[in-house]
């Protein structure tokens, strides 16, 4: 296998929601900087997410990061999957 090296250049958005607040819609996403898998969560009106996109040069991500099983797996969640999930 490959090794990847650390590429700070390199931004990563992934889109995991929106939400309107009135008349401003607001969209929910995960940043990262030179590796996808570790990423903060930001919510920004869409307008300032579209402009920080582009400031940034992002390349966006389709998908839910996973986590090969033994590699982490049990920590391959993220807060807005936390907080929308149901509990019984």
């Amino acid at each position: 296998m490959q090794q990847q090296t650390f590429d700070p250049t390199r931004k990563y958005v992934r889109v995991t929601g929106q939400r309107s607040s009135g008349p401003v819609v607001l969209v929910e996403f995960e940043f990262s900087v030179g590796e996808p898998a570790l990423a903060v969560e930001l919510i920004m009106p869409e307008a300032a997410f579209a402009q920080f996109c582009a400031d940034n040069q992002v390349i966006f991500l389709d998908t839910a990061p996973t986590l090969p099983a033994g590699d982490g797996a049990d920590f391959g969640w993220n807060l807005h999957a936390a907080t929308h999930q149901r509990f019984r």
